[in-house]
């Protein structure tokens, strides 16, 4: 195996969820287990390697060099995984010459020197940029074998998000030390960067936040469980050639990552491109930017938030009269203003000769195609109704009046069988919000602008003083004023207009005034029925990304497998 086969596997598999990490963690894993690089039968056994160390640390223990080894013995009980015939269980305080956690520190105020806290333990490597600084008179009683060396492990100790990092120094400053949440594992005969190799795998790293515990409910690694940490050993020199190994294929995954982020950002340049023509529509090219927009998107479109946009645009262009052409047949707008003008007289609406008065240039945010009309959102209201928000402080009941809040409207439904109840009596004094079929409901608080349609089973029911109503006319197609006050333009405003400060809200009387652009009835109908199409689309989109994200994932480790694990061949080209 080497980097290039690889590479040419990977490909297969580059944009499965988390793929690069997951990647990483299995190459790891592999190399622990001794399935990385073939085993040399020339190589010195583990165990002889154990035996060395075991004698070596001992004169260093008479010398005052190194402390006793308190490490458990380990049996095969311990055993966490099969291992290579030449390899070995131990325990990281049997291989190690000095464990300990650092002490706290006597912090400086200005003049000191760096003490590495969990904060510089950094994946990527030591940074003491963050580092505060310790006394120079506290540091100069700190005893010699706590100033770290060329080599040591530090491993972070305390912290949920942080505990687990461990990293290898290299040529440290002098008389540089750790605070009391670091613990220094300096290796004794063996590869410190395999034992971090060992560390950072999922067999540690992964589980520990689960195994450490601390006594202010924090998760600590203890010196305990620091010494006696189990690790697998192989021979030294399988140890070097691991770590080389495994150097190799990080770097490779470097390069793929950066390559895939190069991928993601062309990507996402394409699509923004491409949503921007469409959203901000030039009149001689937008059929051309229509084409291309929605011959490319898909292919470009790998991520739900992408889908997001594209649902945006869709609305965007639906209101503006850039969804569908435009029929010269059709009856225009006007028509349909004079119906309901006639309506609201003859309902004897007291504010019928005020309806649908015209809307000032400045409060417009785009020009409309001809035989378009502007009006007020009250002015799209069935006769005698009217917009407004329901019940102030409702009495909750167990049997009751079904009241719909902003909790229960979901992406264009309402979770009928999650609604409270509220007392029938304190309904019955907000009945200017008592439901009909077809209502449209708007959330005006918290989330701003979520909005559903009121369900047959609901008719009766009421809402919260945090979500408007709006009866729409029966003369315009109330799917396209639901889609109207979806689109971006129409959010963005709800959003402006929010008052208060621990609740933001939309204003009703806002609300009412605000303009809706209203196309001939022919060409409402048709904007809503290409939306619908569109959106189901979206909806193919999604559930597509879905399946080839989770069909990227189950083929991501067997293609891994197959990749990185040795094969009979070439465990014999590595005999020979």
């Amino acid at each position: 195996m080497n980097a290039d086969v690889l590479l040419a596997y990977y490909e297969r598999i580059a944009e499965a969820p988390d793929a690069i990490n997951r990647l990483r963690r299995f190459m790891l894993d592999l190399a622990v287990r001794g399935k990385l690089v073939p085993q040399d039968p020339a190589d010195e056994p583990a165990s002889e390697l154990l035996k060395r160390i075991s004698l070596e640390k001992a004169q260093l223990v008479k010398t005052g060099q190194a402390r006793a080894d308190k490490a458990f013995p380990t049996g095969e009980d311990d055993a966490l995984f099969g291992l290579p015939e030449s390899w070995c269980w131990t325990r990281l305080g049997t291989v190690s010459a000095y464990i300990q956690r650092g002490k706290s520190p006597k912090y400086a105020v200005s003049v000191g020197t760096p003490v590495v806290s969990q904060k510089c333990v950094q994946w990527r490597g030591l940074d003491l940029s963050v580092a505060k600084l310790v006394t120079l008179e506290s540091i100069a009683e700190y005893e010699t074998v706590r100033f770290l060396r060329d080599g040591d492990l530090l491993w972070n100790s305390t912290g949920t998000g942080t505990i687990g990092r461990v990293i290898r120094l290299v040529t440290p400053p002098d008389r540089l030390v750790c605070d009391s949440h670091v613990t220094v594992v300096r290796c004794f005969g063996v590869d410190p960067e395999f034992v971090r190799t060992w560390l950072r795998s999922d067999h540690v790293f992964g589980t520990i936040e689960e195994r450490a515990a601390g006594s202010t409910n924090q998760v600590e690694l203890t010196a305990q469980m620091v010494v006696n940490q189990l690790v697998p050993l192989p021979p030294l020199a399988e140890q070097h050639r691991i770590v080389a190994k495994v150097d190799e294929l990080m770097a490779l995954c470097d390069r793929l990552a950066a390559a895939r982020t190069t991928r993601e950002v062309t990507r996402d340049r394409l699509a923004a491109a491409s949503l921007a023509r469409l959203n901000t529509p030039d009149s001689e090219t937008f059929s051309a930017d229509g084409r291309f927009a929605l011959n490319t998107l898909p292919a470009i479109t790998t991520r739900p938030d992408q889908i997001k946009q594209l649902r945006q645009t869709i609305l965007n262009l639906a209101v503006r009269g850039k969804l569908v052409p435009q029929d010269s047949g059709d009856e225009p707008a006007s028509l349909l203003i004079s119906t309901m003008r006639r309506n609201f007289s003859n309902s004897g609406d007291r504010k019928a000769s005020t309806r649908f008065a015209p809307i000032a240039d400045d409060q417009l945010s785009y020009s409309t195609p001809a035989g378009w009309e502007w009006a007020c959102a009250e002015d799209l209201t069935i006769p005698g109704e009217v917009i407004t928000y329901g019940i102030l402080k409702p009495e909750w009941v167990e049997n009751g009046v079904p009241t719909v809040r902003v909790t229960e409207m979901k992406t264009g439904t309402i979770d009928v069988a999650t609604l409270p109840k509220c007392s029938p009596a304190r309904a019955a004094s907000f009945t200017r919000t008592t439901l009909a079929e077809g209502d449209l409901l708007v959330s005006k608080d918290g989330t701003i602008g979520k909005t559903a349609f009121v369900p047959s089973e609901l008719v009766g029911g009421n809402i919260t003083q945090h979500v408007l109503r709006f009866p729409i006319s029966t003369v315009v197609d109330r799917h396209f004023v639901k889609l109207v006050i979806d689109a971006p333009p129409y959010q963005a405003l709800m959003a402006g207009e929010t008052k208060g400060v621990a609740l933001q809200g939309v204003n009703v009387g806002d609300f009412r005034r605000m303009p809706i652009p209203l196309p001939p009835l022919a060409e409402q109908h048709r904007i809503v029925a290409k939306v619908n199409v569109l959106m189901a689309l979206c909806d193919q989109l999604e559930a597509s990304l879905a399946t080839a994200s989770t069909s990227r994932a189950k083929l991501l480790e067997a293609t891994l497998r197959e990749a990185l694990l040795p094969t009979e061949e070439t465990l014999l080209e590595a005999a020979q």
